[in-house]
């Protein structure tokens, strides 16, 4: 199979010193975002009640037991 990724003229380079970095973020929301740090979020309650309803179901249906 013929290989796309690379055409017949264009080479590959490995270049020794990284490209300029880029001036203007692409999302400065995901920047701000992620100096924040923010944490694991607190499941709603009808997302817990629908994984207690899953997990009742799972050992409901379990054949093992």
């Amino acid at each position: 199979m013929a290989n796309k990724a690379l055409s017949k003229r264009q080479k590959m380079m490995l270049r020794s010193q990284p490209l300029k970095a880029a001036v203007k973020p692409r999302n400065p929301v995901a920047i701000a975002a992620r100096q924040r740090a923010a944490g694991s979020h607190q499941k709603t309650t009808s997302a817990a009640r629908q994984l207690q309803n899953r997990l009742l179901k799972k050992t409901l249906n379990d054949p093992e037991e």
